[in-house]
This record gives structure tokens, C-alpha cells and sequence, in this order.
């Protein structure tokens, strides 16, 4: 199915041609012309069924005797295909709060989460026709997208730069919209936005996880700092090499390193030595 516009012309040329049919009507009975008086309110009563309000970011889709005949998207009043069921449709913006949902990230890890989803119906047939409720099959379509989205990254990652649930929340949203939207095409549905709301490890795990994620953050953090004080170690000798303040040998150079090495990597300050000479 694929959304076309259907026959109508302004409510209120109907309104005109119902109270001229009315008229008429009331003259011929009247004058008692039987007949032409039942024609005429027949005629007026076919074209009042074809009457109808359509209300702002609102569609009417018209059936006719079970054939889609069209949907009318703008608002106001219209007279259209007489006879027909015209079945309401909102465009409007709305949003969908997923509920928590426990699944296994990629490492297997147990995790609790929930998105929110923002969505508008562009194609008022097949939201009609081609599903059966399309705010349900939003939901469990939303549902299964998230959950297909958490198993294929870890909830979070310190030791190097893979995407995680809660490192990359951009990416991870971007990737729940576009698979999201695939899912939803076949409703007439167009997902504008969805995202984390909830993000947690289940509660079984939660405590066992955190000691986890507190000794990944300390091995990471180790890391830099001997990164950086392998780098302003070997900075310093060259510096001094280079200006000639001191001519070391490699046995100098060594306690050297090894003193800038300990002062930096240390969780406390450095303790100065002085060496006082020999007491006799």
C-alpha cells in the first residue's frame, strides 16, 4: 500500500448542495410531489455522508466498500466519495518509553535497559493497511531493536577505544535509529529520534561489576601515567644531553630514569635523599 490523496472539494459546497437538496425536498412534499420530495432528501442525506472534519496533523483515510479510495491530509472541512468509512490517523509527534529490559551485552554480561523512542506516522495507508495496530507494533519492533542493539556492544570498556553503551551513547543511538527505522518502514512510520534512558548492570551483578569496572579504571589510568612518564623521563635527558648542563654515562642515565620513573609513578610525593658525606 502507498498513500495517494483522495477526491474532495470544500465541506461547505456540500453543506450547500445538502440544504439546496432540503429545500427541495420540503418544497415537493409541499406540493405534494411524493416522489421528487423522497429523491431530493435521499440525494441530501448521500451527500451529508460524504461530509467530513479532518483536524490538524490528522488524516482520514477513505474506504469505500472495502477498496482504499485515498486519505485526505489537510485540515478543515470536506466533502468527499459519499458512503464511505474514513478512519482517523494522528501525524503528530509522539514518544515511546520503552520498559527496562534485561538483556546480555556482547560479553555476556547481564544489563538493564530502556530507550525512548520519537516517532511520526508519514504514510497514512500503510500504518492502516499494511500492519494491524501500528502503536503496538511500534512497541515491540522498539523493543526488539534495543535489545538487538545491546547484544552487540560491551556496557562499557577501559582498556581500549571499542565502542561501549555508556562510553558511546551517540553512536549506540545512532545505530538503534537506523535499525529502528528499518523495522518501522513497512508501518508508514518515521523514527526521528531514539535513545538511552536506562543504562545499568542487573542487580545480582551490579556490586561484583563495580569492583570490576574500579580495577579496569585503575589499570587503565596506570597505563597513562607510565606512558607519560616513560616520555617525560626520556624528554629529560635528552634536554639535558642537548644544552650540556651534565655529561652522563649510561649507569647515570639509568638511575636517572629510574629516580624521574619513581617520583612521577608514585602515589605519594617524592621523599628528597641528601647525601651529606662521611661522618668520621
Amino acid at each position: 500500500m502507498k498513500e495517494k490523496g483522495a477526491w474532495s472539494v470544500s465541506g461547505f459546497l456540500g453543506v450547500i448542495i445538502i440544504v439546496g437538496f432540503v429545500a427541495l425536498s420540503v418544497f415537493s412534499f409541499y406540493y405534494q410531489y411524493i416522489v421528487v420530495g423522497v429523491f431530493s432528501a435521499l440525494l441530501a442525506a448521500l451527500v451529508a455522508s460524504g461530509i467530513t472534519i479532518v483536524q490538524p496533523n490528522q488524516a482520514k483515510v477513505v474506504i469505500f466498500f472495502g477498496k482504499y479510495m485515498g486519505s485526505i491530509t489537510n485540515s478543515g472541512l470536506f466533502l468527499t466519495i459519499p458512503l464511505t468509512i474514513r478512519q482517523s490517523v494522528s501525524l503528530r509527534v509522539r514518544n515511546f518509553n520503552s520498559s527496562k529490559l534485561k538483556v546480555n551485552d556482547v560479553e555476556g554480561n547481564p544489563i538493564e535497559i530502556a530507550a525512548v523512542v520519537v516517532f511520526k506516522v508519514v504514510d497514512s495507508a500503510k500504518a492502516v493497511f499494511d500492519v494491524d495496530n501500528y502503536e503496538e507494533f511500534v512497541e515491540i519492533q522498539s523493543e526488539t531493536a534495543i535489545r538487538h542493539v545491546a547484544t552487540n556492544y560491551p556496557y562499557d570498556n577501559f582498556l581500549d577505544d571499542d565502542i561501549s553503551l555508556r562510553g558511546n551513547a551517540d553512536i549506540v543511538s545512532d545505530e538503534l535509529t537506523k535499525n529502528l527505522q528499518e523495522r518501522l518502514n513497512v508501518s508508514g512510520v518515521k523514527v526521528l529520534e531514539a535513545r538511552l534512558t536506562h543504562l545499568a548492570y542487573s542487580t545480582e551483578i551490579a556490586s561484583a561489576m563495580l569492583q570490576r569496572q574500579q580495577a579496569t579504571a585503575i589499570l587503565s589510568a596506570r597505563k597513562k601515567i607510565v606512558q607519560g612518564a616513560v616520555s617525560m623521563a626520556q624528554m629529560a635527558v635528552e634536554q639535558l644531553e642537548k644544552d650540556g648542563v651534565l655529561e652522563l654515562d649510561e649507569e647515570r642515565k639509568v638511575n636517572m630514569v629510574n629516580n624521574l620513573m619513581v617520583a612521577i609513578i608514585s602515589d605519594r610525593g617524592a621523599q628528597p635523599v641528601l647525601n651529606a658525606g662521611t661522618l668520621y
